[in-house]
């Protein structure tokens, strides 16, 4: 239960961040005009200062080309200025994701971890218990309604997890998004084994 309480948390959150992975994120989008436009000037000041300061071709044609190559380098970093610049938005928002996901991975290994001691073959035929051994109180009727919630959780994660790539489809968080629909359906493949086990097991 309480696990399914965070997991309702969760979920108002990534309703939440879906919004603002759909919304343009307006404070970096102005840092990156800003950035653009300071590099744009710089470039074109740079420019001009080569041009004044470059050597004709009668102080020589190596010197000429050295200048040459000096403004290309120099524009390779501004144009990988701007992509970094370019990409900023984006990169935040893939973050925001992916952080998001992995919380949501998380959930999905907790809720596998509290059925080690669910196991049916035990509540079928209880042997003999250890000092060590779980407290196991269920019936085959409660862990039967026990696994199954556990599998409707593990479904609720993976559709939380599509949430993150219904306005922004970067490629990490589609990768992220379908690792994370995965290990759900995995995980539900195993419960759903231990419930046929108990169905079949059940008197008629």
């Amino acid at each position: 239960s309480k696990v399914a309480a965070e997991l309702i948390t969760v979920g108002h959150s990534v309703v939440a961040l879906t919004g603002r992975l759909r919304r343009p994120v307006w404070p970096i989008r102005a840092l990156v005009v800003a950035g653009i436009i300071i590099l744009i000037a710089a470039a074109a000041g740079l420019l001009w200062l080569t041009l004044e300061l470059s050597p004709t071709v009668e102080n020589g044609l190596s010197e000429m080309l050295q200048g040459i190559e000096s403004g290309i380098n120099e524009m390779s970093f501004f144009a990988l200025a701007l992509y970094f610049l370019g990409t900023l938005e984006s990169r935040y928002k893939k973050t925001l994701a992916l952080r998001s996901l992995h919380r949501l991975r998380s959930i999905a290994h907790v809720i596998d971890m509290h059925q080690l001691t669910k196991d049916p073959a035990f509540v079928l035929n209880p042997g003999t218990s250890t000092a060590s051994s779980p407290v196991r109180t269920l019936t085959p009727y409660e862990l039967t309604r026990y696994l199954d919630y556990c599998s409707e959780l593990l479904s609720i994660v993976g559709k939380l997890a599509a949430l993150h790539v219904q306005y922004f489809d970067h490629p990490n968080v589609l990768d992220a998004v379908t690792n994370v629909e995965s290990i759900t359906q995995g995980l539900s493949a195993k419960i759903w084994q231990k419930i046929m086990i108990l169905d079949l097991s059940a008197p008629n």
